[in-house]
């Protein structure tokens, strides 16, 4: 069955090639995805070339984007740190190597190359890895097979299948089962994609230890280096910090607050708004800057932000790479997304000891439903019901307090998956330290 899906994939993927490139015509995203792919063999050549050959344990770690490479920072950190590794990190996405393409714990951050046999071995032969982790998901087939095919051990981290998971659609299960078959380990988030790896694909080498994304929003939490230029400013006050907002969001969130403040004008005049926009271009935010004048708000943009600052103005960070830290100035946070497709990581602001409150579209966010169930997150289906749950927030400090005590104790109980793979690890160290893969009889 291996052999037939392999013949299928090299039949078919030139076809998924030609209507990349039909949709570059159209997507600015996808041409500089492909434009950032020229000449990318040259530039590994270069980048590896100087690199000093040492006998040390040489780590693949792959991300489709941003929210994947989060769940592999502790991790790579960690074998930085503590087994010496090099570490080499692929992106899928424009958006996750841009932000990312200067991280200082990896040895080199670049794009996945188009999976084709000859990308895959050329990639593999350039890096010779002796392990790749696979953060959650974003399945190649090539150069999962051509890593196999060199001996490298392949982990698959953060892995979850849910009840309706495309993987388990006819046909298309039977492709995933050989995907699957290629780890050496798949590590789950919970007993139950456990056995649902095992029930679905006859995979025994699977293992349920949790979710790296508890250990890095925690030890981000800890930090408050990225966020010291704004923190003189809110001192003393109490803030709703938003993150992650789309303009759904923005459209209730902004009179909810309008008539928040309105209400406790003489209780709290010291109250204070942040706006992390989820797309930080100028159309999104002048966007957010008229809607914030016409409810009466003047703002300013973190970019520009003037010594003089008051936190009495909104402040629109447009700017990424720190909303984990930026939510420490919370009182209260808000998680956009949750009034579009789906919400997005309320673990950040938990980390923090915040109450979160999001919209209810969290069918995709099993995190979400959790910490609402533990009496941390807030759902809310409309602007009267967003409102109320902010006034409840900043008017009874009790309240506000056991929300937030519910938070960091959702997201402490669910440290330790990074150091269980690297318990994992640890006794393949000797074994895997090796400039040299070789090929898997």
């Amino acid at each position: 069955m291996l052999q037939f899906w392999r013949v299928l994939y090299w039949l078919f993927f030139p076809l998924f090639q030609l209507t990349v490139r039909v949709l570059a015509l159209f997507s600015p995203k996808v041409r500089l995805t492909l434009k950032g792919r020229q000449q990318l063999f040259e530039q590994l050549e270069c980048a590896i070339a100087s690199m000093p050959e040492s006998n040390v344990l040489r780590v693949w770690i792959h991300a489709a984007s941003v929210g994947e490479f989060e769940q592999a920072r502790p991790l790579i950190q960690r074998l930085r740190n503590e087994l010496g590794a090099r570490v080499f990190v692929s992106f899928l996405s424009v958006s996750g190597y841009e932000a990312r393409k200067n991280y200082p714990d990896a040895d080199l951050v670049c794009y996945l190359p188009e999976d084709t046999e000859r990308n895959a071995a050329r990639f593999i032969e350039l890096l010779r890895p002796s392990l790749l982790l696979v953060m959650r998901y974003d399945f190649w087939f090539n150069h999962l097979f051509t890593a196999r095919e060199h001996g490298v051990e392949l982990i698959l981290v953060n892995a979850v299948l849910s009840e309706r998971s495309t993987y388990l659609r006819p046909v298309v299960r039977s492709f995933y089962k050989q995907i699957f078959l290629l780890f050496d380990k798949i590590f789950t988030v919970t007993p139950a994609d456990t056995q649902r790896f095992k029930a679905a694909f006859g995979i025994q080498s699977v293992e349920a230890i949790g979710d790296t994304r508890y250990d890095q929003v925690w030890q981000r939490s800890q930090s408050r280096k990225s966020i010291a230029r704004f923190e003189p400013f809110f001192h003393s006050r109490k803030v709703l910090v938003a993150g992650s907002i789309w303009p759904a969001d923005v459209a209730l969130l902004i009179p909810a607050f309008a008539r928040l403040k309105q209400s406790l004008r003489c209780s709290t005049p010291n109250l204070s708004l942040i706006l992390v926009p989820h797309e930080v271009d100028a159309a999104t935010v002048a966007h957010l800057q008229a809607l914030l004048q016409r409810y009466g708000f003047s703002s300013e943009k973190a970019s520009a932000l003037p010594a003089d600052f008051s936190a009495e103005k909104v402040l629109i960070v447009d700017e990424i790479g720190y909303l984990a830290e930026l939510y420490a100035l919370a009182s209260v946070a808000f998680v956009g997304g949750g009034f579009g497709k789906n919400v997005h990581s309320v673990l950040e602001a938990a980390a923090h000891g915040v109450p979160v409150v999001y919209g209810y579209r969290i069918k995709k966010s099993p995190e979400a439903q959790e910490l609402a169930a533990s009496g941390g997150g807030t759902v809310v289906h409309n602007g009267t019901e967003l409102y109320n749950a902010l006034y409840k927030y900043f008017t009874d400090d009790a309240a506000r307090q056991a929300a937030g005590n519910c938070c960091a104790a959702h997201v402490r109980s669910r440290l330790g998956a990074t150091e269980k793979i690297l318990q994992h690890l640890l006794p393949r160290q000797n074994s895997l330290s090796t400039n040299a893969p070789v090929s898997k009889p």
